[in-house]
């Protein structure tokens, strides 16, 4: 059976994408025929290993591109990149992102700056590099990996609540700029997924509260999901793909709930 999706042929870059969500939303649109542009950072072996086999596996054209999130020219030169490697640029999946957990009073400077500055403003200037190649083709599809904590917040996480609150807001008016240019702007609000940044704090917290997995997993990273249920990578893969392709055409500004529940409280 032919994709509902047709994406085959299309090129995208996808920020954070050598692990966790990234990686697994870069793996979904491959398989889809997409042509892509890795970005992260990591162990340069493994990297290029994954981008080996994805490639192999896909039959689509995959490139890395190490660009910094915290720099603007680095953001710049990678969506050059992508147009001047693979002739055009459909989809620009903005997910990198870190986390820190202080009191505000409390909270480094310095991981204020990072996180703002990789959570919210690589998008920002990810987009104003895309948004001229997009509107040249007459089609583009921006699609910016929020949070629940896009729309809602929790203590101790100020720059990244405020990051991702930010993000909404950004997708919200590029979308509005881009409308009339058949690009669309949408951001995805997940809840807690099982990366392996998760996974690790479900270790230190079993330990540090003297708990099993399981009762961390219920009791503690899952308490704001009342499915109790992690976010999985293929529901977050296809809500993406329906947002990238002619499906979600009307889909515009929206900022998107995928938190089993969380944010209907």
């Amino acid at each position: 059976m032919a994709s509902p999706y047709n994406l085959a042929g299309h090129v995208a870059i996808v920020t954070g994408s050598t692990s966790g969500i990234g990686q697994a939303l870069a793996h979904a649109l491959a398989a889809e025929g997409v042509n892509i542009v890795l970005n992260g950072f990591g162990d340069a072996a493994a990297i290029e290993k994954d981008r080996a086999a994805l490639e192999a596996k896909a039959g689509v054209k995959v490139l890395f591109h190490g660009a910094d999130m915290t720099k603007p020219d680095e953001i710049a030169a990678m969506v050059a990149f992508a147009k001047d490697q693979l002739g055009r640029l459909d989809i620009l999946v903005n997910n990198a992102g870190v986390q820190f957990v202080s009191p505000i009073e409390d909270f480094p400077i310095a991981k204020w700056d990072q996180i703002i500055a990789i959570n919210l403003t690589s998008a920002f200037h990810a987009i104003r590099a895309a948004v001229p190649i997009m509107k040249a083709q007459g089609r583009g599809r921006i699609i910016n990996i929020a949070s629940a904590h896009g729309l809602v917040a929790s203590p101790f996480k100020s720059a990244y609540v405020a990051a991702k609150h930010g993000i909404v807001g950004l997708t919200k008016t590029v979308a509005l700029e881009g409308a009339e240019a058949g690009i669309t702007a949408n951001a995805i609000c997940p809840g807690y997924v099982k990366t392996p940044l998760v996974e690790a704090q479900i270790a230190d917290q079993a330990k540090a509260r003297n708990m099993t997995p399981e009762q961390v997993m219920r009791d503690v990273i899952l308490d704001a999901q009342p499915t109790k249920k992690f976010v999985e990578f293929d529901q977050l893969a296809g809500l993406m793909l329906y947002l990238a392709s002619d499906l979600g055409a009307s889909a515009n500004g929206a900022a998107l709930a995928i938190d089993g529940g969380w944010t209907a409280e």
